[in-house]
């Protein structure tokens, strides 16, 4: 078969496999780590940054790396607690499962409670579907008291990853959506110093010294594609320019070698982040990030400052894609 979908182990640690190999491509999935993408090799080149080590390193530690999965928030809030519905929700930071004077990516991005629900390869297509159901655990719910679940399928098809994920409202009001994933790219072989990225987005947020967004948004003010030599980003972008089925293309390119990553339409912000390099850390990646808010956006609503927050009502469901395509590599 062109396309097979597999559960290997590496000291114990569950890895999902799927390959597509006519495109020579391959994803490597790890479900009881957040569910996180660690691997996708393209003719064997890892186009995904992680921190070098051993995988079980990666279970004791809270480093990122691969396409890490943020909910139920993305990136920074302004204070220990979130507003939903005219309430605010303080965190108990004594469970220890929220981090810092300003909270950072959410409950999850390390969570062991994934369940591999299916999966599966054909002549098409291989893929896994895994499930975590958030309102079973109450740790998870004294910090985000909405009952809901994820499900999220990695899909590869044709030399393209497709991340599809499903949010699931059980709650008896509206739950505000303010989820995200965190991909790390790296263009194998190549330092970031050549690279360019090409950035579909009208319109830049402006942020305080803490990264939070101050509300305020101005047109893109930087070149466009943008060579990456010397640049320092951590940077939120709206007003997402979009392909007639909806699709947001972002790409980074050196010589024939492009990645790129197409966001559905319910991902109407992107975070693109390239760090400086810290003393003996070469930092040679950029995170290109499909959020459904801006950062702090369920707080920002409160201040009326944002008005374009995603609810999911009592019942409902929220789906949306992100896809992944590298050529020349």
């Amino acid at each position: 078969m062109n396309y097979t979908a597999a559960r290997i182990f590496d000291q114990d640690h569950p890895i999902i496999c799927l390959t597509d190999a006519v495109h020579g491509v391959e994803a490597k999935i790890l479900p009881t780590l957040g569910n996180r993408v660690y691997q996708m090799t393209v003719s064997h080149q890892n186009i995904l940054y992680y921190p070098s080590g051993e995988l079980s390193d990666h279970f004791k530690s809270r480093s990122l790396g691969g396409i890490p999965f943020l909910a139920p928030w993305a990136d920074l809030l302004d204070e220990q607690a979130f507003w939903a519905n005219g309430k605010r929700y303080g965190f108990n930071m004594s469970l220890g499962n929220v981090w810092g004077r300003r909270p950072i990516h959410g409950l999850l991005t390390d969570s062991p409670l994934w369940q591999v629900m299916e999966l599966a390869a054909d002549a098409h297509s291989a893929q896994v579907t895994s499930r975590l159901q958030f309102w079973k655990y109450p740790d998870l719910m004294a910090q985000w008291p909405f009952a809901h679940e994820y499900e999220i399928t990695h899909r590869l098809a044709d030399g393209v990853f497709e991340l599809k994920t499903t949010v699931t409202n059980l709650s008896v009001d509206p739950m505000p959506l303010a989820i995200g994933f965190h991909p790390y790219f790296q263009i194998p072989g190549v330092p970031r110093d050549e690279w360019i990225a090409h950035l579909a987005a009208r319109t830049r947020v402006t942020a305080d010294e803490y990264q939070i967004p101050t509300g305020e948004m101005r047109p893109l003010d930087i070149p466009n594609p943008l060579p990456l030599r010397g640049q320092i980003l951590d940077d939120g972008f709206t007003d997402l320019e979009r392909d007639e089925e909806g699709r947001a293309r972002f790409c980074i390119q050196a010589g024939r070698q492009t990645i790129e990553t197409f966001f559905g339409p319910n991902y109407p912000v992107a975070t693109i982040y390239a760090p400086a390099s810290s003393p003996g850390k070469c930092e040679e990646f950029l995170c290109i990030e499909p959020l459904t808010a801006i950062i702090n956006g369920v707080n920002l609503v409160r201040q009326r400052k944002y008005f374009d927050l995603q609810t999911i009502p009592a019942s409902g469901k929220w789906i949306e894609c992100f896809w992944i395509r590298a050529s020349g590599i």
